[in-house]
């Protein structure tokens, strides 16, 4: 009585009686949708392996992983942080140095036994480094320590002489066992130190300082290398970013460079222009520059004062990441237009509360930026008083895919077909396979329809599917070509909301009159 799979064997060939089982898969394939909340982040930073993309959740996650939030442009925990403040919490943060980075190493008093920093930067310069008796007799703990992140502590290290630098070293660099694996501050270099051991306690920072590796780093070090191993934007290939953000690049010349890898990668870039920037040089180098694309948001110069709350200080920061932050925190249908941002308290237009300033942007303004494909973070908004996008478009000219939510749908619908209809490729063509292409999508489509990600006005279906022999003749799957061809009907934004009101006393107004009698 076998059990097999379908399709693992001929059953019109079989010669022995017996009972076949075959196990047949689930004819209709369901696809769930890929994430779009994940913003892809590079930047510089002062701790953190450099070039790796580094997931990273909450600010306490890019503490542990990147060191603080640093005052300084190009910083990629400037950009987390006033993303997070917007709702976003799922990142993919890539490090980038000028390559003259350095980490921190410190030689133990009295010995040639050495300590360096798991990575270069700044903050390996605080790592405390203790060595004391340990809990058991004749053997030593090591206790290394970084500020605001649990000490790591290495216990019962025994020996004498040499055998207990080399145990030492061992300890840190391997681990002590599956509760105790190897540090994630220091590596450790016995270096053929065969004094009795002591005890000690020093910082990193008190032998040779690690360094940051970020006053030279420019936005072509952020746009990085193509090439394996790639480093800056380029290392977010693959990652499943939905946005994308290069902090502070304000350089035009790498705008349309961060486009094509926009459409190429399926990520929504968020561009910006250079910190006090006029309206009239903002379309100028927009068009000498060549960006025209659905796939990239560039942001009007017009930078934002934000509470450093890790620095104490109110910084001039960009607005990417306000915007990478909202989007990430939306709906992929829905446009960042009209949408509240938080933790900004003013702009180099509007100046800083208690500046006497108070500055907004004319309609006249408004139709320069957003008629030249630049959007702008402004105070008020169509709702309120409140700090927003002002347009929610993207580069584009095309009035037909210039909005967030064009971009944001479409990477959407095409991601999520990417990673699930492959399951296709390799089988038989007939009309079995046809119908079930066609199921696949159609499902798909009329989810996104149950959960209003798709609709119409008129409330007629806004899609269809063709997957059958109109469209795939005899001479084309003969060559072993399917086609499945789709049309979906975005939902437009309301942008220009228009409300009519007749009023005089010389006004006839028309009633109408319900059957219960109440006024319609």
């Amino acid at each position: 009585m076998p059990i097999v799979q379908q399709g693992s064997i001929n059953t019109t060939a079989l010669v022995v009686p017996d009972l076949y089982v075959q196990i047949v898969p689930p004819q209709n394939l369901v696809l769930n949708g890929v994430p779009t909340n994940v913003v892809g982040a590079v930047g510089t930073a002062a701790w953190g392996p450099v070039g790796q993309p580094v997931i990273v959740a909450t600010m306490a996650d890019y503490a542990r992983n990147f060191g603080p939030v640093m005052a300084r442009k190009y910083d990629l925990g400037t950009q987390i942080a006033t993303a997070v403040q917007q709702g976003a919490q799922n990142f993919r943060c890539v490090r980038v140095t000028d390559g003259t980075d350095t980490a921190a190493q410190v030689q133990v008093p009295a010995t040639t036994a050495t300590f360096t920093a798991l990575y270069t930067g700044s903050l390996g310069n605080s790592v405390a480094l203790a060595l004391n008796p340990g809990s058991r007799p004749n053997s030593w703990r090591l206790t290394v320590s970084l500020p605001g992140i649990a000490p790591e502590v290495f216990d019962n290290i025994a020996g004498t002489g040499s055998a207990f630098w080399v145990a030492l070293a061992s300890a840190v660099n391997q681990g002590q066992g599956p509760q105790r694996g190897p540090s994630q501050f220091v590596t450790a270099n016995a270096g053929g130190a065969i004094v009795a051991p002591a005890a000690f306690a020093l910082t990193l920072g008190s032998g040779t300082a690690g360094t940051d590796g970020a006053v030279t780093v420019n936005a072509a070090t952020l746009v990085g290398t193509d090439t394996p191993p790639r480093h800056g934007m380029y290392a977010l290939r693959g990652q499943g970013c939905s946005i994308g953000l290069l902090a502070d690049a304000d350089d035009p010349t790498q705008w349309t460079t961060q486009a094509s890898f926009g459409l190429q990668e399926g990520v929504y870039m968020i561009l910006t222009g250079p910190a006090g920037d006029t309206i009239g040089n903002a379309v100028t180098v927009k068009q000498q520059a060549g960006l025209d694309s659905y796939a990239a948001k560039l942001m009007f110069g017009d930078w934002l004062w934000w509470n450093d709350q890790v620095n104490g200080t109110v910084r001039l920061v960009c607005p990417q990441g306000f915007v990478a932050g909202r989007l990430s925190n939306l709906s992929p249908e829905q446009s960042s237009l009209n949408k509240q941002l938080y933790g900004i308290i003013g702009s180099q237009k509007s100046g800083t509360p208690g500046s006497g300033q108070s500055t907004s942007y004319s309609s006249a303004e408004l139709a320069v930026l957003l008629g030249a494909g630049i959007d702008v973070i402004s105070n008020p908004q169509p709702a309120g008083s409140f700090w927003g996008v002002r347009g929610g478009h993207n580069s584009s000219s095309n009035t037909g895919t210039n909005g967030d939510n064009y971009t944001r749908l479409t990477n959407y619908i095409a991601a999520t077909l990417a990673a699930g209809m492959g399951i296709y490729v390799g089988q038989l063509i007939n009309a079995n396979l046809f119908r079930r292409v066609r199921a696949t999508q159609l499902s798909f489509l009329q989810n996104m329809l149950g959960q209003g990600l798709l609709g119409s006005a008129d409330g007629s279906l806004p899609f269809s599917v063709i997957c059958d022999t109109s469209n795939n003749p005899q001479s084309r799957t003969a060559l072993g070509y399917v086609q499945s061809d789709a049309q979906v009907q975005y939902q437009a934004i309301n942008e220009k909301f228009i409300v009519n009101m007749e009023g005089g006393q010389t006004v006839q107004v028309a009633r109408q009159t319900l059957p219960g009698g109440q006024p319609a």
